[in-house]
Formats: structure tokens, sequence, C-alpha cells
């Protein structure tokens, strides 16, 4: 029963397991992974065979009855027995929490292991006296909540205060498909050590990253997951997370951006990896992050890129509308391209060269047209090991008639056929010899 069980846990109740009481609990030796349903106090006892675990999960239950339970201090005995245990991180799902009892029960997580917390389809009731938690320190580095219901943030304020000793130190926070619409500018300044902030699957729209992001929110915050909320304007995305120096990844997906083009905005220079796949892109927006290595611009509606990026490492263009190769000479440092299904129909002589210094190139289920070039490009590729995953077959030619359906790898191609330069240089060269000689 999630953190009533816990609650019994830490307050060192006797575990009493009579026989014939039917088992709740299941643990997975070999994962050290234990699970246990709607527990309660006739079935408590079959919890024991959780302490070997490092990770533990309660599904179900009933908390409601909890709510007065008096909770004293620990006794050194009980502190002890906490502190030996392995367990690393507790999973609490489909149950619903009343906030005062989870104030009143969260302090003592500090005499434990436990380094991460995640809540799943929880309903938060009521509100809590935090004051217990002030100046509390937790060993609780990430915190995760998806599908939750809960009061709104705003007005929460004087909450986050008395967590800000243990909130300060955080690293990994997720408030994922629970319907936020905004972020007050104080709590993102609670989070000082912040590294990653996952906020997908909500329904955050343009005007609520401003006031989130704020002057001192977040400081040292890296990763920035914001896919699948009603953000629309490019400008504004750029605009809502300027403030953040350190912002290295930043993922933008299943978004239906606009894209202004006369925007000015300057992302943070830090930035290293952008996606924005899956955001009804017709064109490239501009600008971009200078100094990314890694873009991601897949199952979009591209029929050109036509960008510079001198310090780009990995480019994503799969799923959109190209029908030529971008030229890999606009970025010099690039290892990776992808361009599966696209409307790409050969690779041109000049481009399958500068392919060829790639580590990884996917060009397949495009409607090849396999002359020359068409397949002799892709060929030569696989043979140099440059071609990843698809290949052979999902490489297939779209046309001359006579090759179509054909794997790409069997059509035959000669050089007389492909490069007649190849071989009528030579020709022209022996018979100027022979001219010379004869005269």
């Amino acid at each position: 029963m999630s953190v009533a069980v816990l609650l019994l846990l830490l307050l060192g109740l006797e575990l009493l397991e009579a026989e014939g009481r039917r088992n709740r609990c299941f643990f997975n030796r070999t994962e050290e992974y234990c699970v246990c349903y709607n527990l309660s106090e006739e079935t408590i006892g079959s919890i024991i065979q959780c302490l070997p675990a490092t990770v533990v999960e309660f599904q179900g239950g009933d908390l409601e009855k909890y709510i007065a339970f008096p909770i004293g201090d620990l006794d050194s005995s009980t502190i002890e027995t906490l502190d030996s245990l392995t367990i690393q991180k507790i999973i609490i799902g489909n149950v619903l929490v009343p906030e005062i009892l989870l104030a009143r029960v969260l302090r003592f997580f500090s005499y434990t292991h436990v380094q991460e917390l995640a809540f799943e389809s929880c309903v938060f009731q009521g509100t809590g006296d935090w004051s217990d938690m002030d100046g509390q320190n937790l060993p609780i580095l990430s915190l995760s909540f998806h599908n939750v219901t809960s009061t709104p943030l705003t007005g929460q304020e004087q909450a986050f205060s008395s967590l800000s000793r243990w909130l300060g130190t955080l690293e990994e926070l997720a408030v994922t498909g629970s319907r936020i619409t905004s972020l007050p500018c104080a709590i993102g300044r609670v989070f000082r050590a912040l590294r990653s902030l996952d906020l997908a699957q909500n329904s955050l729209g343009d005007g609520s990253l401003s006031p989130a992001f704020c002057q001192g929110a977040f400081p040292q915050l890296q990763e920035l997951s914001l896919h699948h909320n009603n953000l629309r304007s490019y400008h504004s995305m750029c605009k809502g997370v300027e403030l953040l120096p350190e912002l290295q990844h930043l993922d933008l997906s299943h978004n239906e951006l606009t894209a202004d083009p006369s925007s000015s905005c300057q992302w943070p220079a830090s930035l290293r990896h952008f996606n924005l796949s899956n955001t009804g892109l017709d064109e490239v927006p501009t600008p971009l992050p200078p100094d990314l290595e890694v873009l991601d611009v897949s199952h979009n509606h591209l029929h050109a890129v036509d960008i510079s990026l001198s310090s780009l490492k990995k480019l994503f263009l799969n799923q959109n509308l190209l029908q030529a190769v971008p030229s890999v000479r606009n970025y010099p440092m690039l290892d990776t391209l992808h361009l599966d299904n696209n409307n790409i129909t050969e690779l041109p002589r000049d481009e399958v060269k500068l392919l060829g210094r790639l580590q990884d190139v996917a060009v397949a289920d495009n409607p090849f047209s396999c002359s020359c070039s068409g397949a002799g490009g892709l060929q030569a590729l696989a043979a140099a090991g440059h071609l990843g995953q698809g290949w052979p077959g999902d490489y297939r030619c779209h046309s001359p008639a006579q090759y179509q359906g054909w794997p790409v790898a069997q059509v035959p191609v000669s050089v007389l056929r492909c490069d007649p330069a190849a071989v009528v240089a030579p020709i022209c060269v022996i018979l100027a010899l022979l001219g010379l000689a004869g005269a």
C-alpha cells in the first residue's frame, strides 16, 4: 500500500507473518526488484522479503486510514536498521496520497539510502504541513511524477520553501503527463542543483516558458525535455530558454512549431543537442544554436536543407520530403547522416566521395533510380562499410522499369556503362602514344 507500507516500516512496527496468510509481495532475486500489491495490515508481513531489494514498487492501497496515525521520532535501533537497507529506488503507483501524511513521512527518508522516488498514476489530496522539513536534507537525488493529479503549483510556494534544503540538492526532476500549464518562477529558483528537467506530455504553452525559466531559475540545468506540449512559436521557445546558461540538451519534438523568419533571438551558447523532430516544419528554422553537435529534424515536411554548422557531428533528416542529399561540405565535423524515407533518387558522384568520410550513413526506403549514380554510389558506400541499418534489404530500385523492385545491391554496374571517362581516357592516351611512335 505504497506510502502506508513504507510508513509502517519506518516506524519500526513488528512485521507479523501468520501461516496461511496470502503473500502480496513478489521478489525477483536476479533483478533485486520487489513488487507489492494492495498491502494491508493483515498482509504487511510479506514486505519482509523486499528488504534485500534495490528497487521496491508499491501498487494500490488505501492510505487515508493512516492520516491520524501517530508518528514519533525513531529510536536508534530503527535508524540503524534503515541505514542497513540496500533500497535505492521506491516506486509508488495507483494510490490516493494524502499530502498531510506524505509531509509527515518524507523526513524519515533521511535515514535511508533511497536516491530515487517515483509516483505513477497517483492522486495527491489536500495540503500538507511541510514545516518539519525546514532545513532537512534527504538522500533522494531523482524525483518523478507521471500521470498524477494534484493542486496547481501556483500558490504552493510556501511548501517549496520548506523543502528548499532538499530540493536545492535534487539533480533530476520529471513531471510528465500531468496536465501542467505553468511553472511559477519562484519554484524554479529553489532547484539550484537540478541538471535534468522533464516536463513532457503536459499542457505548457508559449506564454508559460519565460515565467518558468526566469532569471535565477534552474541555474545548473543541462537537459530540458518539453516534447508533447502545446508549444507553437519557435521564437517564443528561444526567448523562453535564453536565460538557461548551462543548457546542453533541448527536446521540442512533437510540438506544432511555426518558424518566424524575422526572429533574432539567440539560443544559449551551451546548447549542443537539439531535437525538432515531429514539429510540422517545412523548412529548417533560424537561427539555430551556433555550436550544435546533434540536430534532429526528422519526421517533418522539409523539401531542402540549406544550413551550415561547422561543429555539427550528427544530422537526422529521415522521414522528410528531400529530393537531394544536402551537401556534406557544410558540415566538416559530420560523422552521422540519416536520410531514410525521403524522395532521394540518386547520390551524385561528388557527394558519394564526401559521404565516404562519414561513419554512419542511412538512406534506406528512398525511391532510388538504379542508374550508375543511383546504384553505383550506394554499392560503393556499402562496400566501404558506411551504410548503416537497413542495408541491403531496405534499399530497392524504383526505376528504371527493368530494375523496379530489385534490391540495389543486386543491380549489375559495369565500369564501361557507368563511367565512360574511366575507359575512354586511357584509350585516348594509348592512341596518342601510338601516334607519336609512328611519327
